[in-house]
């Protein structure tokens, strides 16, 4: 005990800025994280014979069939005594499923929640009532699927866990058709989310994918016929990569998708959703959006109430670091207001949620006072450079050419999550932009140009993008802790390197780097569009969103297992930044946005710095985006 209190590090937070972030409540609409006007019935579907769920035995309202899952599940040594426990194989395993619905006439939405990996016998399915409840409440159908009998010591089960939710959905179907179903001509089959948590995260976007085939990808004899209404998909806290057919990971097209995920998850210990956030793609510019949340103390269990805290079981108090986590009922109030929005605007068209995902802080008064970083990107964006392109800098997407001025860093950069260790790595470039606007040398306050980067737009990709007012500049940009040193004096910069000189700048002192526990200064850098005439409008960073460095966190209770499991102490997820060209117009009136020819970063409102900036580009956001 006394080792283990040795070794311990004092709780250490990121200072909270939300209450200047969180201050100001522009949304007007009502709280979608409170109740709505109907009143909330509950039942039970199973098999009714269930030998360790009491309620799918003896409490269901509508029988079901059991399916052979026998082509995507493996039970490998355990097969004997799991079967043995659950009284069935995988070639018979049930659809169960608790559901919460609207006293209405409908026909209404329907979702569908599944959990994680779990104690197989410490049942999952029951820990999203408060999310059931909320939503039947506000006209939607809601089921939170039971895969307990594929939880527990067994993987690469994961494609299983999106083929059952199919499974669900196409069982909603014979409801929805069966008379003296209570749901008899009250399932929208054309208007469905799916939501995951953990492995189930990972596996909404598989079901998502198996959606569209006709056959499983790793054995082309097992037939799909699905086809379903699937217009959204929640990631809770997922993973990332656990299936991969062909060993490769699976790719998500045309559909509306959220996720987030908590700092503080000693489960999940990184932001592996980012990873299936990047491969959703869409085919037209009206097919949907996709947004991201990383909520600053949030952990992996409190999104399901039977979880809880403690992230890897009981025993988990010994090693975790729980004093630093979000209060259960805050993170759920979060997860309400975030999934509640996100299915009014994409299965109800509510557009008067849409500005949420856009810039968070309009929402201010429903959110707990924590911090987050957003990303949105929505199908209309069309990219100037994604820094995946090619090995040249100086290059981003076909007709844009990148400059760097005074830059101290200029370089592209392959982003990792937060832990080095297999499957680490986000698949992901940024580039990475370091300036220092000091010249060095006794006269500490002497400056010079401001360091600016610059894309240059050719004229045939100008006149193609065919930009207006209702366009935005879109990108990802957040600061880092390094400061590179002052620039070399220009005055000095041609004398000759002879000893004596050299010698000299050996005796000039250092330029002082601040050290890592010290709190380093904000930064803020000017955006800027000039067009084709030379004018140029120009706009603060931070009117947009905050501009914050990565947030440091500890999970663990141990200072020495913290450090040799994350050598960094902060998870690099990039904030979405939108600017609309309307802005930049009431900034400069004489400004053409039709003939923009460059965007400029420019870093003259920090005198030193370093960011990573991604996914620059333009979109032409729907007007419920802006409020």
């Amino acid at each position: 005990m006394l080792a283990l209190a040795a070794c311990a590090a004092p709780l250490k937070l990121a200072k909270d800025d939300s209450g200047v972030v969180l201050a100001h409540h522009t949304l007007q609409a009502p709280n979608p994280a409170e109740p709505g006007s109907y009143a909330v019935r509950h039942l039970y579907y199973g098999s009714g014979t269930d030998k360790r769920r009491i309620e799918y035995r003896d409490s269901v309202t509508l029988k079901t069939k059991p399916v052979d899952a026998s082509k995507l599940v493996d039970l490998g040594t355990t097969a004997k005594s799991r079967n043995k426990y659950w009284g069935f194989t995988p070639k018979e395993m049930p659809l169960n499923g608790r559901v919460w619905y609207p006293d209405g006439d409908g026909p209404f939405p329907l979702v569908l929640i599944v959990h994680g990996n779990h104690n197989m016998k410490d049942f999952s399915d029951p820990g999203y009532e408060y999310l059931g409840e909320l939503l039947a409440s506000r006209g939607y159908i809601f089921a939170s699927i039971d895969e307990n009998f594929i939880n527990g010591n067994i993987s690469k089960e994961n494609d299983a866990r999106g083929w059952f939710l199919l499974k669900h959905i196409a069982q909603f179907a014979v409801f929805d058709t069966a008379a003296g179903s209570p749901f008899h001509g009250k399932v929208d089959l054309q208007r469905v989310a799916l939501i995951g948590h953990s492995r189930g995260g990972e596996a909404v976007g598989h079901a998502a994918a198996f959606n569209r085939l006709a056959h499983y990808p790793d054995d082309a004899n097992v037939k799909f016929d699905f086809g379903y209404g699937i217009r959204a998909i929640i990631a809770i806290a997922p993973v990332d990569g656990q299936y991969r057919p062909q060993d490769r990971l699976v790719p998500v097209r045309d559909v509306n998708y959220l996720v987030f995920h908590g700092s503080h998850d000693g489960d999940v210990t990184r932001f592996m959703g980012l990873r299936q956030y990047q491969r959703v793609h869409y085919t037209s510019p009206d097919s949907g959006f996709k947004a991201a949340v990383y909520v600053y103390r949030a952990n992996h269990g409190q999104w399901n109430s039977v979880w809880g805290a403690r992230d890897n079981g009981p025993r988990s108090a010994r090693s975790l670091d729980l004093r630093g986590l979000l209060p259960a009922a805050d993170q759920r109030k979060f997860a309400e207001v975030y999934i509640s929005a996100f299915l009014d605007a994409t299965l109800k068209a509510d557009a008067r949620y849409l500005p949420l995902f856009r810039d968070h802080r309009t929402a201010a008064d429903w959110l707990p006072k924590t911090m987050y970083f957003t990303r949105l990107q929505h199908a209309s964006f069309r990219s100037l450079a994604t820094f995946e392109e090619d090995i040249d800098v100086a290059s981003g997407e076909p007709g844009v050419r990148i400059r760097g001025d005074s830059l101290a860093v200029w370089k592209e950069t392959g982003l990792n999550l937060r832990s080095d260790s297999e499957g680490a790595t986000m698949n992901n470039w940024a580039l990475t932009v370091g300036w220092n606007n000091r010249i060095a040398g006794e006269d500490t306050t002497r400056t010079g140009p401001p360091a600016v980067l610059e894309l240059a737009l050719s004229d045939s990709l100008r006149d193609a993008l065919a930009l207006t007012d209702r366009h935005s500049l879109d990108f990802l940009l957040m600061p880092t802790a390094d400061m590179p040193g002052p620039r070399a004096d220009p005055d000095t910069a041609k004398a000759a390197q002879d000893s004596t000189t050299k010698k000299a700048k050996q005796d000039k002192p250092k330029p002082k780097q601040p050290s890592k526990d010290e709190e380093k200064p904000p930064i803020d850098l000017s955006v800027q569009v000039v067009d084709a005439n030379g004018t140029a409008a120009t706009l603060p960073l931070s009117r947009y969103g905050a501009v914050r460095r990565p947030l440091e966190m500890s999970i663990l209770r141990r200072a020495d297992r913290e450090k040799a499991w994350f050598p960094r102490r902060y998870e690099l997820v990039l904030q979405s930044y939108s600017v609309p060209l309307s802005d930049f117009r009431a900034a400069s009136p004489s400004l053409d946005v039709a003939r923009i020819r460059s965007v400029r970063f420019g870093f003259d409102r920090a005198p030193s710095g370093t960011v990573l900036l991604d996914d620059v580009g333009f979109s032409l956001l729907p007007p419920g985006f802006w409020n």
